[in-house]
């Protein structure tokens, strides 16, 4: 296996510095790949759980704008 890693590595030294950078994001992806879709999962269930309570009244929607200014005006 090792040997195999040394010639995979060797290969992508002779990449354009762009596809050697694409390949990195590509490998890391495949390694993140389980923990994205379990993060896909639980972003998708809390937005249905939010739009649920928007559409049963439970919450009101802040206008984007009134958001940043109060941001704008803590940050100060």
């Amino acid at each position: 296996m090792a040997d195999s890693v040394s010639e995979l590595v060797a290969r992508a030294r002779q990449l354009e510095p762009e596809d050697r950078e694409r390949l990195v994001d590509l490998v890391l992806e495949s390694l993140n790949q389980p923990a994205a879709d379990s993060l896909d999962a639980s972003w998708e269930a809390e937005i249905e759980r939010r739009l649920g309570e928007f559409r049963r009244g439970e919450v009101q929607a802040i206008d984007a704008e009134a958001v940043f200014a109060k941001a704008r005006h803590t940050a100060r």
